[in-house]
């Protein structure tokens, strides 16, 4: 029995490879690495060539052995799950931007969540943590670009108001704010940004699929807007003018 398909898509979670990043080592499309993973098409001796030297195996071993049955090794997606879970390390699973509309549909597959690049940070304590790369101007001074790094709220009650999280919910997908709760109306949340020229807005909780507590956030060196006070006076008129404008437009 042939195993390179299976050995292929074993091989690349063994390392944490997306199958782009594997495409490209292996000099392929993605497309086509997704065919052979999915035993929709045999790999070309060429890619098993390539493979051999990248993991090491002799050809024999790529073709006839199972790898992931190797009582020598425990499978990908176990290492990882057991590794989550681990009181030693916090892994942290990493959805960049170009992965959130996926992260959508599949944040509570396993195998989904597994396919994501992932990261330890030494000062985390222990529990479930996932990061998320925000874009926009909205929660200003942290800028665009940042990740935040968030530890799982299993329970509405646990939100503290006026702490800030990361939002997933069914129509406004993955977003970072301060959440408020609502005191009239306690199936709803209040999400305010930090970033004063955005309103807040009400989210109900039945659309909301996931939060996470911000607990630290990643950002490059010198990305932090500074807020010039000298500009303030200037700014608040402005805003006294818009206001009066939309009050006389309104009457």
């Amino acid at each position: 029995m042939n195993f390179a398909c299976k050995n292929l898509r074993y091989l690349r979670k063994l390392r944490g490879w997306t199958q782009d990043e594997f495409a490209t080592r292996l000099g392929i499309k993605r497309s086509l690495l997704g065919a052979y993973e999915e035993e929709r098409a045999e790999p070309k001796f060429e890619v098993l060539e390539i493979s051999s030297k990248l993991f090491k195996l002799s050809l024999d071993e790529l073709l006839l052995t199972d790898l992931s049955d190797n009582l020598k090794t425990n499978s990908y997606l176990e290492q990882r799950r057991n590794a989550k879970s681990s009181a030693e390390v916090a892994l942290v699973h990493f959805v960049p931007v170009k992965a959130a509309a996926g992260y959508l549909a599949g944040y509570a597959d396993p195998d989904f969540v597994d396919e994501l690049n992932t990261f330890t940070l030494p000062m985390l304590a222990p529990g479930n943590y996932r990061a998320f790369e925000i874009v926009g101007d909205s929660m200003l001074p942290t800028p665009s670009g940042s990740v935040v790094v968030g530890e799982k709220i299993e329970k509405i009650e646990d939100l503290k108001n006026s702490g800030s999280y990361v939002v997933l919910s069914k129509n406004e997908g993955i977003v970072y704010k301060r959440i408020q709760k609502n005191n009239k109306q306690k199936n709803k949340l209040t999400l305010i940004s930090d970033n004063p020229i955005y309103e807040p807005y009400l989210v109900s909780q039945e659309d909301i699929l996931e939060i996470w507590k911000a607990v630290y956030i990643i950002q490059k060196a010198n990305s932090v807007v500074r807020w010039d006070l000298s500009q303030l006076p200037s700014i608040v008129s402005s805003l006294q003018d818009e206001v009066s404008y939309l009050k006389k437009k309104m009457a």
